[in-house]
């Protein structure tokens, strides 16, 4: 093991106290605090904070210039109610580390510890605790930041715990591995009138109504393949709860969903022409903007030759096909595609352990040691 015990307790302990304060989107004060307080003892290069928003990057320097490598995790927590009986379960109402976030926090702060004790011989390492994953702002905040273009990595590399793998095994696979979405969010705008005499007002009902069913109708039974389609209707609205009002105005939120951002492309204007037609014929203003805004997650081959040599090395069992993969659900890691060959691994947490987002999630410790040495074989592989 490249952590003693005492090193692995006391990430164990960060995970926990990770998990009894989880912060959700754009809010992740005291989670970088806490970040910035435990990577000083890990003996960085450099501390980056604040990088697109709450997001903290630790830089590892090697004897001699070469490549830089760059690690990421995820800073926030979920706007969910966690269900547990643990002594470490979420202390804020409401709000709950039910993704795993924690867990690779203490993943990527594992390998930090271990590069504070022997540095790569060549190159660099940036260790990057990234914020706001869950809603898709955090990627593109960090990446428009300008201190950034200090920390350009020539390759990028990620993970993600996975419900449904047996524990501590690796899905990993060339290709697009998770889903473009956006969040759609649709209002229709007409006049109220007394509920007595609807006809002299100009009202979504009937929109909204046809809405509801035509929105989801764009998307398809299709697998996860390049024709892949699904509109989920998570929202909806019609006027004010009174019984005297003819409502003059309704919402109607929407995800949109697709494997690839060019079938999302395609999905996206068909949502738009369906919604400007239905508030057309009913005399409606309409305004269409959009939330929560994903890439399509593409692995690049380069990368993934690189974490699947590791995982060789590092005696991990891991194949590449699977239901699991391409996932429906989205993931931001996707944008580093754009400045540096990127992968993400997929690491089993249990057949039957509960799923990603469900109240009683909680992330897998035994998983702590494994995702670390799988990255730091990957920096040794490269940076030596």
């Amino acid at each position: 093991m490249f952590l003693t015990q005492e090193e692995l307790s006391h990430i164990t302990a960060f995970r926990r106290e990770l998990h009894r304060y989880p912060e959700v989107s754009g809010e992740e004060v005291e989670t970088a605090r806490r970040v910035q307080e435990a990577l000083l003892l890990a003996k960085p290069d450099r501390i980056v904070s604040n990088l697109g928003g709450h997001g903290v990057a630790a830089v590892y320097d090697g004897a001699i210039p070469g490549p830089t490598v760059l690690i990421r995790c995820e800073l926030d927590g979920l706007p969910i109610e966690e269900i547990s009986n643990e002594e470490y379960r979420s202390t804020i109402p409401g709000k709950g580390h039910l993704c795993g976030h924690d867990g690779h926090m203490s993943i990527v702060m594992a390998v930090a510890t271990a590069l504070g004790q022997k540095r790569p011989n060549k190159g660099r390492v940036i260790l990057l605790f990234q914020p706001a994953e869950e809603n898709g702002a955090g990627a593109a905040a960090v990446l428009a930041d300008p201190e950034f273009a200090t920390l350009k990595p020539d390759m990028a590399l990620s993970l993600h715990n996975l419900p449904g793998m047996p524990l501590g095994h690796v899905l990993l696979r060339e290709g697009p591995v998770n889903c473009a979405s956006r969040g759609m969010k649709i209002v229709l705008s007409g006049k109220t009138s007394h509920a007595s005499c609807p006809e002299d007002g100009v009202a979504p009902t009937f929109a909204l109504a046809s809405l509801l069913g035509g929105l989801t109708a764009l998307g398809s039974v299709a697998p996860v393949g390049p024709d892949f389609a699904l509109v989920t209707v998570t929202h909806a609205r019609l006027g004010e709860p009174a019984f005297g009002i003819s409502p003059g105005r309704a919402e109607i939120w929407a995800t949109l969903r697709t494997l690839t951002d060019e079938r999302m492309a395609g999905l996206v204007q068909a949502a738009e022409m369906l919604a400007k037609s239905e508030a057309d014929a009913a005399g409606l203003g309409i305004e269409i903007t959009y939330e929560d805004v994903f890439r399509q997650c593409f692995n690049s081959p380069e990368a993934v030759d690189v974490l699947r040599r590791a995982l060789d090395d590092e005696g991990v069992s891991h194949r590449s096909d699977g239901r699991l993969l391409p996932m429906k659900g989205s993931e931001d890691f996707g944008l580093f595609r754009t400045v540096a060959p990127s992968a993400m691994f997929f690491l089993g947490s249990g057949e039957t352990h509960p799923q990603l987002h469900n109240p009683d999630y909680d992330f897998p410790e035994a998983l702590i040691p494994v995702g670390a040495g799988v990255f730091l074989r990957a920096i040794s592989n490269i940076l030596g």
